[in-house]
């Protein structure tokens, strides 16, 4: 499976398995995903990672 590394609105960043509908492009980038850190519902959205 997959992770995806993402940023909730706080600015938390962490990993998550369950990043639903990433090609789904009418809806935008950000998604509702509970944040493990704040442990409530934010939108995140995908981080681009630096490649070296």
């Amino acid at each position: 499976m997959e992770r995806t590394v993402v940023q909730c609105a706080d600015g938390h960043v962490f990993s998550t398995a369950s990043f639903p509908m990433q090609q789904a492009e009418r809806l935008g980038p950000g998604r509702l995903v509970r944040c493990p850190r704040c442990a409530r519902l934010r939108s995140v959205v995908p981080v681009a990672l630096e490649k070296r």
